[in-house]
């Protein structure tokens, strides 16, 4: 690990005019510091911002609102999440340890970096550590790689499992910076890799997550998170789905899909929401339908299995949505 600096802040505004000036943000640290470690990360100066404000978890009439420092599983527990949306529950017990849940907050989740195994080889190309080097996995060991989104520059999956529930419930972040407040979707967080892999999401520097709002759906306690591993442990996903249902009769009001494992990002299904839209709930068209999920799929040597599971996990998980009551 490279030496660095760690300063503790106590605002908001001290945090920011910290990392406009160059430095990084820190709060679980479970991912940082790990790359620290394997100097793939190597940041001069660290700003703690766990004295905060911001680990609030509440409702606000429908809405859940969850503060950007509040803990994975704090929010897991929370009684207003496991009213109001158990799925987001559902995708942070699946997605870590115990021991990683209780540290990891939920801002630090949604802007963890790639588990590729090149991305930490320091030895390896990769255009995400390395801009221009090039991309060890498209021609190397790919299995866990995306499908979905990716380019010649790279094929990584974005790991965050409550990142493929929130951008299925339509969830908004508030971020805080130089420039002041701004509101987005967390979906537009994420940026494909295109040529500049290196760039991973939309913040601009020096801009702190303050908040995620996830609005209240009429349907959202029908939803459920599948993820498949290769292993029921902690594991990051092959192929992950997070389904919302609303039936009437038999017949499909409404739909959400996202899935993960599958793309560069957390990938919202919006051609097959449409699709399922009006027709019956039956497992033919659900089958159908899922396929719809592959367009512009480019697998690789060791993940074209990818394109025969992800279909599945979607119907799997759309008939365990269908089955709460």
């Amino acid at each position: 690990m490279m030496p660095f600096k760690i300063t503790s802040v106590g605002s908001a505004q001290d945090a920011i005019q910290a990392a406009a000036a160059g430095g990084r943000y820190i709060a679980g640290g479970t991912t940082l510091i790990d790359l620290m470690r394997e100097e793939v990360e190597r940041p001069e100066r660290l700003i703690d911002i766990n004295a905060l404000p911001f680990r609030q978890i509440r409702a606000e009439g429908s809405d859940l609102v969850i503060g950007a420092l509040a803990r994975m599983s704090d929010v897991a527990a929370h009684p207003d999440t496991l009213r109001l949306h158990p799925v987001i529950a559902e995708s942070l017990v699946e997605g870590a340890s115990p021991q990683l849940r209780n540290m990891a907050s939920m801002g630090g989740n949604l802007l963890q970096r790639v588990r590729c195994p090149y991305f930490r080889m320091l030895d390896a190309p990769c255009n995400k550590r390395t801009p221009g080097s090039g991309c060890s996995a498209i021609d190397g060991l790919n299995v866990g790689h995306a499908i979905l989104g990716t380019s010649d520059h790279c094929v990584a999956t974005h790991p965050s499992d409550v990142a493929v529930a929130l951008v299925a419930l339509d969830a908004t972040m508030r971020v805080r910076g130089p420039q002041g407040e701004r509101n987005f979707p967390v979906e537009e967080l994420f940026r494909l890799p295109g040529d500049t892999p290196h760039l991973e999401h939309t913040l601009l520097p020096g801009e702190l997550i303050v908040e995620i709002r996830v609005p209240g759906l009429p349907y959202s306690r029908r939803a459920r998170y599948l993820k498949v591993r290769d292993r029921a442990s902690y594991e990051f996903a092959l192929i992950a789905a997070a389904a919302v249902l609303d039936l009437d009769g038999g017949v499909i009001r409404q739909v959400r899909l996202a899935v993960g494992g599958a793309g560069t990002r957390p990938w919202r299904l919006r051609t097959a929401e449409q699709a399922l839209t009006g027709r019956p709930f039956e497992r033919a068209t659900l089958e159908a339908v899922a396929h719809t999920a592959l367009a512009g799929a480019r697998p690789l040597s060791g993940n074209h299995y990818k394109v025969e599971l992800l279909p599945r996990t979607i119907v799997r998980a759309l008939e365990m949505a269908g089955e709460i009551a």
